[in-house]
């Protein structure tokens, strides 16, 4: 019988946030997958576990990873942590999770912090929905793309980012939001010096541009508070129609319209269906 993952949240920085739960469940496990061993260390010490460490990040082999399917296949059970927070938001750990999954191993939740909800709560800006980017890629018509969603967004968005690109960040918003969006930057939550900022991106900009960040960083975007509207590209329903008129169905006419005016399935299928 194979053993259990578990995949337990631990401190963002102070260790008297580690719960009790997941300081047993620690103790308990025959191994624990973490994604910097050394940084772990001092965690299991306080845990009071002798738990073997593993090694499991974003740069490990597949041997790795096959090692600790291995154990759990043995029976043995493994926790999954990483350097700070909930695992697999972000994080490397998702990969030993699905290949968990996909073997019919048992999986269980662990729960605890996470900078998503903690920056969130003390951001002032509305939860009820959010979105949430993690980080952005550095460059590129993907980081593009992404910064374009987040300043569509109807609701509230979170991103992390690295505290030597924080200025960047946010100076990329400002070309895509304005500079009057309102923003919070929380960094070291829960450490010695916690500091959450609020105010528009463009002072927070400047204000990080005379003073440089330090600490891990979580970045919340104040949501428009409206619905986007997507307009339609001047001759889409010409082009609707005329797919129509070749014979296409209404589905695979919609799917092709999407695919050439760049406008959602959602808004394609309806403009055919209006036909």
């Amino acid at each position: 019988m194979a053993g259990t993952l578990y995949v337990v949240a631990t401190p963002l920085g102070n260790l008297g946030d580690l719960s009790p739960r997941a300081a047993d469940t620690l103790k308990r496990v025959s191994a624990v997958a973490a994604e910097d061993t050394r940084h772990s260390k001092p965690l299991l010490n306080h845990a009071g576990s002798h738990a073997e460490l593993v090694s499991f990040h974003s740069h490990s082999s597949e041997r790795a990873l096959a090692r600790i399917l291995r154990i759990l296949e043995e029976g043995r059970d493994v926790a999954l942590i990483t350097d700070a927070g909930t695992p697999a938001i972000s994080d490397p750990g998702v990969e030993l999770v699905a290949a968990a999954r996909e073997r019919g191993i048992p999986i269980v939740t662990i729960p605890g912090p996470t900078a998503v909800a903690a920056s969130l709560c003390v951001s002032g800006f509305g939860a009820d929905r959010y979105v949430f980017l993690g980080f952005l890629p550095r460059k590129g018509s993907d980081r593009r793309r992404l910064l374009l969603t987040a300043a569509q967004s109807e609701w509230t968005v979170v991103l992390f980012e690295s505290p030597n690109r924080v200025t960047q960040l946010l100076t990329d918003l400002i070309e895509v939001c304005g500079p009057e969006r309102q923003v919070a930057v929380s960094r070291e939550l829960t450490k010695v010096f916690e500091e959450t900022r609020a105010g528009t991106l463009q002072e927070l900009s400047e204000h990080y541009a005379e003073a440089p960040v330090r600490g891990e960083v979580t970045v919340v975007l104040s949501g428009t508070g409206k619905p986007r509207v997507e307009e339609r590209p001047a001759d889409a329903a010409e082009r609707a129609k005329a797919l129509l008129e070749e014979g296409l169905s209404r589905k695979d006419a919609a799917d092709r319209l999407a695919e050439e005016t760049g406008i959602s399935r959602n808004t394609a299928y309806r403009l055919v269906n209006e036909l």
